[in-house]
């Protein structure tokens, strides 16, 4: 999915180097007639590294530049010298990015944590040396190996958002207006549906100077699991997220049905989304009088707890806050 600069979804071709030529040279010396074989080896094609980066948030780098291509390693040379390995190409990525063999969509590698790196593709070995063939009834052998092939491959790289809270809901139930009043974030806002059409993320500062992120993700419509709306391209996120919010506004129809619909989306697209804390926030709730929550309150869902909140009026935020802190620790 693309919007502006953020990108969490790719296909690229990397290809590492091959390997170099080992030498068939022969000693040649003044005063050394036959100084025999001294060919050294080649040395090895770079490799494809994936990289891990705190510091980036997206996929972005990697939209206008698809194709990676490893150097060559270095031939061989007289005096059993060896040649120079091929550069390898390092390619950093933001941390929750899933790497993909982009025929059989099997994941190969996860990166999640800083500085980590993967070897997606190995250089070739070089081919050894003239040196290396000789034996008692070959003193002079005039071949060495050729380098190994690098290999080449097309990846799809994913992109998967960690945040501590994920915040679940339907198309304008609030959620942007959260996150941008709990945090420094600053996401579009609008009363039309799929208004937030990427992820957004914010840092909640709580008390004593402690803080945990928060990721607004699109918002869901029944059938996404299936792919309906913008289905597969955000509910992959929520499943980084150590503590779903649930966000359903007061003036909802139907609470209790809103929200077995969004766990419903949630279990059809992986059921493990399901072991998860999960919190239920009533937004907009300062249209409510007390005789109004008392009788949503008796409509609430069962077995899930649930704070009654206002973005615009700042109402029952630094009890959201205290609540999320309490389920993430």
């Amino acid at each position: 999915m693309t919007e502006g600069n953020f990108v969490d979804y790719i296909k690229i071709y990397a290809s590492s180097g091959k390997g170099g030529r080992g030498s068939a040279h022969l000693h040649r010396e003044k005063y050394i007639a036959k100084g025999g074989p001294d060919g050294g080896d080649g040395g090895r094609g770079g490799h494809v590294i994936f990289k891990g980066d705190k510091n980036m948030w997206t996929l972005f780098h990697l939209k206008f530049k698809r194709h990676f291509r490893a150097e060559g390693g270095g031939d061989g040379g007289s005096s059993r010298s060896t040649g120079k390995d091929g550069a390898d190409v390092i390619v950093p990525v933001p941390l929750g990015t899933i790497i993909r063999d982009a025929d059989t969509d099997q994941i190969l590698y996860e990166i999640n944590d800083d500085e980590q790196e993967v070897v997606v593709l190995e250089g070739g070995k070089g081919g050894r040396g003239n040196w290396h063939f000789k034996s008692p009834t070959n003193q002079t052998p005039r071949y060495a190996q050729p380098g190994i092939d690098g290999k080449e491959a097309w990846f799809r790289i994913e992109l998967k958002i960690l945040a501590d809270v994920g915040l679940v809901g339907f198309p304008n139930a609030g959620k942007s207006t959260l996150l941008s009043v709990l945090t420094a974030a600053k996401p579009k806002i609008a009363d039309y549906a799929f208004t937030t059409l990427k992820p957004n993320l914010g840092i909640v500062e709580y008390r004593n100077h402690q803080s945990f992120v928060m990721a607004d993700i699109p918002g869901i419509i029944e059938g996404a699991a299936e792919g309906k709306g913008l289905g597969h391209y955000f509910l992959r996120h929520i499943e980084r997220n150590s503590l779903l919010l649930f966000l359903i506004p007061a003036d909802s129809d139907d609470i209790k049905k809103e929200y077995s619909i969004l766990l419903n989306e949630l279990k059809q697209h992986n059921p493990e989304l399901l072991d998860k804390d999960r919190v239920l926030a009533i937004s907009k709730s300062d249209m409510l009088d007390d005789e109004l929550k008392a009788e949503i309150k008796e409509e609430l869902p069962k077995g899930i707890e649930t704070l009654f909140i206002s973005s615009v009026a700042q109402m029952g935020l630094m009890e959201l806050k205290d609540k999320l802190w309490s389920k993430l620790n």
